[in-house]
């Protein structure tokens, strides 16, 4: 069912982040197979963000500025994905950093996830996620050796949370209420205080992010809100993974395969975008 409600998510966000002019342009989406991931499904995609962008970046960043080139290996459970800036090396630190932080938005559940951008080839960001279908109390889900435990800060992310700041601005996130919410088709919510020791199934996402930015004046910075960032991302897309359950529940991958390649023609013939990557 996750794996279902994944899949149906991530079509679904991709789809209301898209317009003629800007979001998400899929260029390939075909079946993949190797010896380390198995079978699978290989995307090539380029993501704009104009809208997102303030008006003191607008005004001097050349449009192109704001494109990112995304290839991923998806074969649920795991996941890879690249990503770059191919137009970036002009930009100021600042206007990178600014471009660093949107790619967040479409950040979603992923395994092992890598993002490089040409002005900061020592920058990576490393994302790798283990599903269990248990309530959130394994202690080590990725075996991490001694040292990396000792290293590692642990922050529990709940779905039925309603936090809001300015990342939940810049990602758009829903209105659920889950304290009062209840699924008409599962009968599954409402979500109150405890409810993951009450609540069958449950699946909980372990995700290791692993941020390397090492830049004097500004490193931290940029890890920081890459963080709040992702933490923000985690939440939002979780949230309607478990808000849209009546939309998804019932469905087969099959069905979703065949909505999403009937939507990705739409959306394709619908979008107007211009300039050369």
């Amino acid at each position: 069912q996750f794996q279902i409600a994944q899949k149906y998510t991530i079509m679904k966000m991709q789809q209301q982040h898209t317009t003629s002019t800007e979001g998400v342009e899929v260029l390939e989406d075909k079946p993949f197979e190797d010896d380390s991931f198995g079978k699978g499904r290989y995307t090539s995609k380029i993501y704009r963000f104009q809208s997102k962008a303030p008006a003191w970046l607008t005004t001097f960043a050349p449009k192109d500025a704001l494109v990112m080139e995304e290839e991923a290996w998806n074969a649920y459970p795991r996941c890879k994905t690249g990503l770059t800036c191919p137009h970036a090396k002009n930009l100021c630190s600042q206007c990178i950093l600014f471009l660093l932080e949107l790619v967040l938005i479409w950040f979603l559940v992923v395994l092992f996830a890598i993002l490089q951008c040409p002005y900061f080839s020592k920058f990576s960001l490393r994302i790798e996620t283990v599903h269990k279908a248990d309530n959130g109390q394994s202690e080590n889900a990725h075996g991490l050796d001694k040292g990396q435990l000792a290293a590692r800060e642990v922050e529990i992310i709940d779905i039925a949370s309603a936090a809001s700041d300015y990342w939940s601005y810049v990602i758009e996130s829903s209105n659920f209420d889950f304290s009062k919410f209840k699924s008409v088709r599962t009968g599954r919510g409402a979500l109150l205080e405890g409810w993951q020791d009450r609540c069958n199934p449950v699946m909980t996402a372990y995700k290791l992010v692993t941020i390397d930015a090492p830049y004097w004046g500004f490193g931290y910075r940029l890890e920081q809100a890459l963080l709040a960032g992702e933490r923000a991302l985690f939440l939002e897309s979780h949230r309607n993974c478990f808000g849209w359950i009546d939309e998804w529940f019932g469905m087969t991958m099959q069905q979703l395969e065949l909505q999403h390649g009937s939507t990705l023609k739409e959306k394709n013939c619908e979008a107007n975008f211009d300039g050369d990557l």
